[in-house]
């Protein structure tokens, strides 16, 4: 059956390709991971950390120990855990810090609420995964800095970035190909993503008996996660085309009408996954309506070959590359659409969805992985591989291609 050889590859893929390649390339003994590998796969053991890296190498080490319960998986996101407590949290104003040195001093200070919501994601899988209580409680006072420091109670939504003692920044960015806004879609994305494991994470605290976690840690954690939600519903997608608007003012004036694939259909199954896991009935029904269509729409990138292209900007002109991140959200976001967004009275809805995302993961099989280890970072609008951008590093992270394992692996078990 087609969803056996699937399963079959996706785990061979994660575990003989993208996991041993962290493991035994990029772990350094001083403490966390090495900060970049370039396109060559030549390592940089100098270069600096930075905290989505560390976190989002954290969350994927945590969460193979859930899938798969191998002890190594968990001793890896030890020390992965060990390193950002210890060098990325401010203890004196509070927060994570943006990047350290390769020794773990610290580099950029500033507090961008994009990253810190990583170690909110990473510290949850980590506490389920370990049952280290004092990793989740440093997740419940990251979810509070954010929500003192970052919320938006006048205008709504959550701010991008401030100082190191919380004071305004003037650039906000992530990176030098965002737009300088004080509210993304992005931010706002993986704030809910943070929330959402946390959420998980606290309730099943509560059921191991763990006295620390009261049902106001969790009402409060809900609280904002719904919130979180209810924005991208009413805010962030446009009600016309089911896209994701990127960029915003304080007051939620948008930038501009880009269309960034990969994010829409990322989103159409994080924010179901959110409402799944904040269990509310007439709320799920609500976001599988919306998510369906963001769904629909991000396939507009979807390509002949199962590739997803990256981005249609807002001055019209089409960014064709086939970026690693994109094409891995595109396989989950078809198998959700096959599980939650198919006809229930026949199988013929579902059915096309599966071989439509397992054509998707054959373009990545083909293209993207790298035998050596790892996935490239893209693969150029004119069919050649990028080897200038990196094979690790900053952003170039194991999080959304071992995700896609493991999710996959996840919703083709549920499937009929």
């Amino acid at each position: 059956m087609l969803k056996n050889i699937f399963k079959e590859e996706l785990t061979a893929n994660l575990t003989e390709n993208i996991l041993p390649y962290w493991m035994e390339k990029m772990k350094d003994p001083r403490g966390g991971y090495y900060g970049r590998r370039d396109g060559n796969d030549i390592l940089d053991k100098e270069a600096p950390k930075g905290a989505i890296l560390q976190a989002r190498i954290l969350w994927t080490f945590s969460a193979a120990y859930n899938a798969i319960k191998k002890t190594k998986y968990l001793e890896e996101a030890r020390h992965a855990y060990e390193f950002i407590r210890d060098h990325f949290i401010d203890e004196k104003n509070g927060g994570a810090y943006w990047s350290v040195t390769a020794d773990g001093t610290p580099l950029d200070t500033k507090k961008q609420f994009y990253a810190i919501a990583f170690i909110i994601y990473g510290l949850s899988e980590y506490y389920i995964a370990s049952s280290d209580e004092n990793a989740l409680q440093l997740a419940v006072r990251l979810f509070d800095s954010i929500e003192e420091h970052a919320r938006d109670r006048e205008k709504d939504g959550y701010i991008e970035a401030a100082t190191c003692d919380w004071h305004p920044i003037e650039d906000m960015r992530l990176s030098e190909r965002d737009a300088n806004a004080s509210k993304t879609m992005n931010t706002h994305l993986h704030i809910l993503e943070g929330y959402t494991n946390l959420l998980r994470a606290l309730r099943i605290a509560q059921e191991r008996g763990v006295k620390t976690v009261s049902e106001a840690d969790i009402e409060k954690v809900k609280e904002a996660t719904v919130y979180l939600l209810r924005i991208f519903l009413d805010r962030i997608e446009n009600p016309e085309t089911h896209h994701l608007t990127l960029f915003f003012d304080d007051d939620w004036n948008k930038y501009d009408d880009a269309e960034s694939y990969g994010h829409d259909i990322e989103a159409s199954w994080l924010l179901l996954e959110t409402a799944l896991v904040i269990g509310d009935k007439k709320l799920t029904e609500e976001t599988l309506e919306h998510t369906r269509l963001i769904a629909l729409a991000a396939l507009k990138g979807r390509r002949e070959d199962g590739s997803m292209v990256y981005e249609l900007h807002g001055n019209g002109t089409l960014d064709a590359d086939r970026h690693w991140w994109v094409q891995a959200e595109n396989v989950i976001g078809q198998l959700y659409l096959a599980r939650f967004h198919s006809d229930p009275e026949t199988e013929a809805e579902s059915i096309y969805w599966l071989k439509s995302a397992y054509e998707s993961w054959r373009y990545i099989a083909d293209n993207l992985v790298d035998p050596q280890g790892e996935w490239f970072w893209s693969i150029k609008a004119d069919g050649s591989t990028n080897r200038d951008d990196d094979k690790a590093g900053f952003w170039k992270c194991p999080y959304h291609n071992s995700r896609m394992c493991l999710e996959s692996i996840k919703q083709l078990n549920s499937l009929n």
